[in-house]
């Protein structure tokens, strides 16, 4: 018998040795790199199966999509799901991913098109369970408990289904590959498999995907590359709010994200999102302050808050809970050069309400306005919003979309806005919203202090 010939991949990033090492080249991980068996390589020499075609002679029309029944997530999805497409959910176990997945396929069921739920992870009686919790009953649902990841073309033939969903590719494998289920080729290998038959029945494909401690999707970074979307399932326990956002998606734009709410029933669409990150104004809340983040296409009114207290010995503290800690420091820092304030000797302590994590530059303003809040010891108008993102100069920049935000800060029933100055010449404000337009840090803080 011929000597077997193996090689040492990691299982984080994919990357491939002829030996094992202790720490990956790709990726710098530790103890990550895992040994498999190498496969048979194809016979060269074979046929070719298709034909080039020019490129006038594709249709031009839009391709259809299939709606999931739930509106977030067919935004975040760029209208709905494209047939022949592989998206991949990830999320923290327990967030919801196959609870929202079940209601994906009740609701393409309910229009008359079988689902197959393959389930590798949850046995039948197990599925059955939470389609009684949701009030699922419906007979296009069809459940399957294989594993084997060759003979899910058959079944495919034989319902065919209008999607397919697999929870989880983690628990699928491909005889043909001697390594456990859940290792970075049978990832590879199932996951081609699946968008091979994905293309070529023009099926819309679910795929579940675990995570790694750090939140980032189990198995190497290729799968993300060969899926055509990649969705983000996030939330905290603590909270009912559950956020999903678009990682890739070569359907639709990446910035859009949707929010759901978990109850009793499942999952619920959020309507309306900016009643959700905004809480009761108190008379008395120092280091509060209300600004609009925009996310996708849509602005969202959010609270931020601060506080600002005196520092022991040693370094002061930095401790941000839904932005960049270096972005809080950034801020600090142009408060402390620009104003005089000395905010070296005093912990600053910040939080986004709501558990979501902001990424965008024009909430600098209202995080400012809430240090100065706090570190003042008074309290903003309540029916003030901030808007601007803030300069290493000191200078006030304008931002993008400010007609849409203004929108929403009067539709929640804001009476006064503060924005950057000179954004646009001759713009109309709403007549009943008051704007302020300031340039710099010391026009603002001075506009803050006077109330």
């Amino acid at each position: 018998m011929g000597k077997s010939i193996s090689r040492f991949s990691c299982s984080n990033c994919g990357y491939e040795s002829s030996k094992w090492l202790g720490k990956c080249p790709g990726c710098a991980s530790w103890n990550t790199m895992v040994e498999e068996p190498l496969g048979k390589k194809a016979a060269p020499g074979r046929r070719r199966t298709t034909e080039a075609v020019p490129l006038n002679s594709i249709s031009d029309q839009d391709i259809h999509r299939l709606s999931t029944g739930i509106g977030e997530l067919d935004r975040v999805l760029g209208g709905g799901m494209v047939p022949g497409s592989v998206i991949l959910l990830g999320g923290d176990p327990g967030i919801g991913k196959s609870t929202l997945l079940l209601q994906v396929a009740d609701a393409v069921a309910r229009s008359g098109k079988p689902v197959i739920y393959l389930s590798g992870e949850e046995s039948l009686k197990q599925v059955r369970l939470r389609s009684l919790r949701l009030h699922i009953n419906n007979p296009a649902v069809y459940l399957l408990n294989e594993q084997d990841i060759d003979l899910l073309d058959g079944y495919i033939k034989e319902i065919d289904p209008e999607l397919v969903i697999v929870d989880s590719i983690q628990t699928v494998y491909s005889p043909e590959i001697s390594s456990i289920p859940g290792s970075v080729s049978q990832l590879r290998e199932c996951t081609a498999r699946i968008i091979n038959i994905a293309k070529n029945s023009d099926k819309a494909f679910f795929l579940v995907g675990h995570v790694t401690k750090d939140g980032a999707l189990a198995g190497p970074r290729v799968l993300e590359h060969m899926v055509d979307v990649v969705i983000y399932f996030e939330g905290e326990k603590n909270y009912s709010f559950r956020l999903l956002r678009g990682i890739k998606n070569r359907f639709g734009s990446t910035d859009e994200i949707g929010l759901m709410e978990m109850s009793g029933q499942g999952l619920v669409e959020v309507v309306d999102p900016s009643y959700v990150f905004l809480s009761p104004a108190l008379p008395d809340s120092n280091g509060t302050a209300v600004t609009a983040s925009f996310e996708g296409s849509r602005p969202l009114l959010i609270e931020v808050q601060t506080l600002v207290s005196a520092s022991g010995a040693g370094y002061p503290r930095r401790m941000a809970s839904g932005i960049d800690q270096n972005r809080l420091a950034l801020i600090i820092a142009v408060l402390e050069k620009k104003t005089g304030y000395n905010l070296a000797s005093n912990d600053v302590y910040l939080k986004v309400t709501g558990g979501v994590f902001l990424k965008d530059p024009s909430v600098d303003l209202g995080i400012a306005a809430a240090i100065i809040s706090s570190y003042r010891e008074r309290p903003l108008a309540s029916d003030t919003v901030f808007i601007g993102e803030l300069s290493l100069s000191g200078q006030i920049r304008s931002v993008p979309f400010l007609d849409l935000r203004l929108k929403e800060v009067q539709k929640m029933g804001y009476k006064r806005v503060v924005v950057p100055g000179g954004t646009a010449k001759n713009r109309i404000y709403p007549s009943d919203l008051k704007v302020l337009e300031v340039n710099t840090i010391e026009e603002f803080i001075d506009l803050i202090m006077e109330g």
